[in-house]
Parts: C-alpha cells; structure tokens; sequence
C-alpha cells in the first residue's frame, strides 16, 4: 500500500501539525504535499521528511502572509498528482481535502473542521483579521466562490474521519456527509504529575482572536490571581496592552519549559470554542484541572467536577464566578491524569492504522 500525506500548509506548529506527525510516524515514507512550507517558521518540524510544495511556494513572504491568497489555493491544492498512490491521506482544516485523486486511489481526509472562514465564522472572520478597507470590500465576493468551491470538493474524499464529535455534526451541516471520530493525540510521556504545585493560572496558545485571551486577562486583572501565557501571535501586543502586572506573558517556550509549567499551575484556562483543543488534554495529562468554556470540543475531554470546571459564557463575569468557586484541593491529580491518556498517542496511532487499512481492504474489493 503506497501513501501520500497531505496538509493545508507547514507555516505554524500547532495542533493539525501534530496530527500530522503521527501520521509520519505510522507511515514514515510518506511524501507530504502541501501548498506552502516554511522551515523557519516550522522550528525544524518535518524537515527531514520529503515535502513537496505547490506554486504558491515562490511567491516571496508567502509563508507569513498565506492568508492573502484565498482564491489561489483551490487551484494550487488540486495541482498535486496522486495517481502513483494507492491511499492518500489529507489532514485537512480547510484547502487539502479538496486534492483531486483517480477512481482507483482511495482518498481518507482527517478533518478538523469544514472550513470555519467559509461558513460559520465568515463574518468574524473579516472583522478580524487586519484588512484595509477596500479589501474587505472584495472579501465577500472572494468568499462565495471559497464556500462553492468548499461544497463542491467535499465530495471528493471517499472517507472522513472528524477530529470530534463537535466536528462530526459540523461535517453534517455543511457537508452532509457522515464520519467516523478519532479524537487527536497527546503525548503522553511529554507530561507528568509534580510534587509541587504553584499559586499561578496558566493559558497557552496563538494569541489570535478566537482564543479570547481578552476576557481572561480582563478576569484576572479583576480576580488579582497570577496568571501566566505561554505563547506568541498577532494579538500579543494588544494583549500585553490591557494587562496588570499579575498577568505575565512569557513568550514561546519549548515543549519541556511548557510541560513544566503545565505540571505546576493550579489550573488551565482555556476560554476559545475549539473543534478539539489539545492543551486541555495537556494539562490534565500533567495532572491539572482545566477551567474552560462549555463548549466545542472541550466538552468532550473535560468532565465537570472531576477532571475540571466549566464556565457558560465567553465573558470575564462567567470566567470569574468559576475561579472563586474553584478549589484545586478537591481535585485528584492521579484520576486527571488516568483520563488523559485515553487520548494517548499510541492509541491515535493505532485507531488511525486500523481504520485505513480496513477502509483500504473494502476499497479493494
């Protein structure tokens, strides 16, 4: 069985880049195709593996600046050839599930979510990311042939696996189409239990809109309580801008310094809707309680009392009623961390395998 690899674009390390990682571990001779790769921007991720790029890749300063090119990537994602494989497999949030593959080539795409900027979050969308004002004038326009050209190449893969059962009923909506859920991996060893825990809050992430660091910053800025951001983004300056001095931002960490403070804070907060989100398995895989909002994927990862807390708005208020009713001492290290691991990497791994090859056997035949 000969596989390809495919991913929207290699030009940040974030949850999808991940995934896409132990899909290099279960099949480490894949190629990977993908519209743009950024090495620096990548820190090193995949670089020894066998990339292969799109047009786009000789545009200058494409890497930092993809989300220019909307109306240039269908085009580019279905540029690939793919009829030397037998199976290709597309981690997809957006453009890679849309690749073009002969009838005798079974196509599996890993979905983490139908393209939001085309559907749900459109409007969001525009207001907010930094366009001038003529641009956001054409966006509209730009954006009814992404959705068309989004409907139309959701038929083109034979099967799809959702990132979670939020992602599941979204595939749905707007695809009408059913699929199989395999939540993403953590890893597992990366993480463990402290001896010692410290009096902070932690929140890790791109600082990018959706995340809504605003409203926890805005609620510890209130509360007085420690609160510590790992991380970097387009946001960071307006975020650092509205922030006291018990909010301490620092920066991009490695995944050694970040499991160390994971296995250290009395809790996460974690305040964005996410199709999945991964850094709550992360702190729980260190033992620790996640305070999150109810809804999107976390609800399918925290449990209420035992593993975390939710709160029902995307609002300080709501963050704050929770984190004075929060108290780490009712929550068991041991019994967090035993959850998490239902999610372990080699369990992801081995989901992942069996899947395609069962799906590839009635392929066949």
């Amino acid at each position: 069985m000969k596989i390809a690899l495919v991913h929207d674009y290699l030009v940040q390390y974030g949850g999808a880049e991940r995934v896409l990682e132990a899909f290099t571990e279960i099949f480490p001779k894949a190629p990977i195709f993908t519209m743009v790769y950024d090495k620096k921007l990548m820190s090193g991720a995949f670089e020894n593996k066998k990339i292969k790029t799109s047009f786009l890749q000789k545009i200058p300063f494409v890497g930092s600046h993809h989300r220019l090119f909307p109306l240039l990537m269908p085009m580019a994602i279905e540029q690939f050839d793919f009829s030397e494989f037998d199976v290709v497999l597309s981690d997809s949030n957006s453009y890679a599930k849309g690749i073009i593959t002969n009838p005798n080539t079974l196509h599996i795409t890993y979905c983490h979510t139908p393209m939001r900027y085309a559907w749900d979050d459109c409007h969001k969308y525009l207001r907010e990311f930094k366009y001038s004002k003529l641009t956001k004038k054409f966006v509209p326009f730009a954006m009814n042939y992404i959705r068309l050209w989004d409907k139309i190449s959701a038929d083109r893969p034979d099967e799809y696996i959702a990132n979670s059962n939020f992602v599941s009923m979204r595939i749905r909506k707007y695809y009408n189409k059913d699929s199989f859920v395999i939540n993403p991996p953590v890893s597992m060893d990366n993480f463990g239990i402290a001896s010692d825990v410290d009096d902070y809050f932690l929140m890790t992430g791109r600082a990018l809109p959706y995340k809504r660091f605003d409203i926890a910053i805005e609620a510890f800025n209130k509360l007085g309580l420690p609160l510590k951001i790992i991380g970097k983004g387009p946001e960071i300056d307006k975020l650092k801008k509205i922030a006291k001095s018990n909010v301490e931002f620092l920066g991009y960490l490695d995944d050694q310094e970040t499991s160390s403070y994971f296995s250290r804070c009395r809790a996460f907060i974690f305040p964005p809707e996410e199709d999945f989100g991964i850094t709550p398995l992360e702190a729980m895989a260190s033992g620790r309680p996640v305070i999150a909002f109810g809804g999107g994927g976390a609800l399918e990862t925290v449990v209420q009392d035992k593993t975390g807390m939710f709160f029902s708005e995307q609002t300080a208020e709501s963050i704050i009623d929770v984190v004075k009713k929060f108290d780490s001492e009712k929550f068991n290290p041991e019994e967090i961390r035993a959850h998490a691991m239902k999610f372990d990497k080699a369990i992801f791994k081995e989901k992942i395998k069996n899947f395609i090859e069962d799906k590839y056997e009635e392929f066949k035949h």
